[in-house]
């Protein structure tokens, strides 16, 4: 084990334990954030990546949908949406319009559809439910990855149904998995300055619970690098933590950078490429019922996702193909985000690890460690 002659005894137990596949605590948590260099965390998530996923680096080839940037909801770290009252200035997509941007897709190898947007009151479940029947109807092989918690809790609530009723419903109209949006920072002295009226930690954990439930796996987030302290940070990923113990229904967990552009929170000063790097391995080391670890290039940066590989990422999200203005509109790295499949490819193998295109739940599409150009 390296970095151990300048390491604190207590540092130097935590070392142990990832050897020897023992839990870590969220005293140990804490540890890593305040007293753990960089190198040390970086080993530790490396050996923890290299033992779940050797030296495979996932992408897939999907495109986002984002159906309207309309919001009844005012989260302060936003710089995407336009309040209902003010949606003139933002965009709102009829399902013909949704439907042709799929069809721009036809013949093109694409696995996933991404569909997230803001929380509109005239698109309703309904609505949603004609949207995924027709997307199915067009192209059926194509795997629905649809809606934040936030999104299902309001048009469940709108549509008097239990969360059970609600997704049953989505699910027999095409819902494929669920996307990890909406989680931000669970705990209630942090959510309820940054986004106080949408669901709570409990009901984003309860949609997530149930879908797992129903068969449907999902992802987790967490936003990070703004007002919260790492005592939040724990806190998250314990909850989530504690739901894939139980159920086992999440596919990766993804930190996600808070990013300071044209919001409610211009004033926070964004966290630092160490911290980040800092931030993907304590996350790999705490999270051990999680198989994979992915770091969204287009909110990093290409550059920086690649170095991501070396602390303990193992996943880097897919070709996106510019169909997203979530992170570019809060001043990502990347203000217009396209990969071709080639390009993600070499940036895998440069890092010197194997590029595996895979579909949502990581089935191997095409495994291009074997494929000379």
């Amino acid at each position: 084990m390296t970095h151990t002659h300048s390491t604190s005894p207590a540092l130097r137990a935590i070392a142990e334990k990832v050897n020897n596949q023992i839990r870590i605590t969220d005293q140990d948590c804490q540890l890593l954030f305040e007293e753990a260099s960089l190198g040390f965390v970086g080993t530790l998530a490396n050996q923890i990546r290299e033992s779940k996923n050797g030296n495979r680096v996932y992408f897939n080839r999907n495109f986002h949908i984002e159906p309207t940037n309309v919001c009844v909801f005012s989260c302060q770290f936003c710089a995407y949406s336009r309040l209902y009252a003010n949606r003139e200035e933002g965009w709102e997509l009829s399902i013909e319009q949704m439907l042709h941007l799929v069809k721009k897709y036809d013949g093109i190898p694409v696995t996933e559809v991404h569909i997230v947007g803001g929380v509109h009151p005239k698109m309703n479940l309904t609505f949603f439910k004609e949207l995924l029947a027709a997307i199915k109807a067009h192209r059926p092989g194509l795997h629905i990855k649809a809606f934040t918690a936030v999104e299902f809790d309001y048009m469940f609530r709108k549509a008097g149904l239990s969360v059970e009723e609600g997704l049953k419903t989505l699910i027999a109209a095409g819902l494929d998995s669920i996307p990890g949006g909406g989680a931000e920072i669970f705990h209630p002295e942090i959510r309820e300055k940054i986004c106080k009226d949408k669901v709570n930690a409990e009901g984003w954990l309860a949609i997530h619970e149930t879908a797992h439930q129903l068969g449907i796996p999902s992802n987790a987030t967490m936003l990070y690098g703004h007002i919260e302290s790492y005592k939040h940070r724990i806190d998250h990923m314990h909850r989530l933590r504690a739901l894939q113990d139980r159920t086992g229904g999440f596919n990766t967990f993804i930190p996600l950078k808070f990013r300071n552009k044209d919001n409610d929170m211009s004033h926070v000063t964004k966290s630092t490429l160490t911290e980040d790097m800092r931030m993907y391995a304590i996350a790999r080391i705490y999270l051990d019922n999680f198989s994979h670890l992915k770091a969204y290039w287009p909110m990093l940066g290409r550059q920086n996702a690649q170095l991501s590989l070396s602390f303990g990422v193992d996943d880097i999200d897919g070709t996106i193909d510019d169909s997203t203005k979530i992170y570019s509109m809060a001043g990502s790295e990347e203000q217009s985000p396209t990969l071709t499949t080639n390009e993600l490819v070499d940036l895998i193998r440069q890092a010197g690890r194997d590029p595996i295109e895979r579909d949502t739940i990581y089935n191997v599409v095409n495994d291009f460690s074997i494929q000379v150009n």
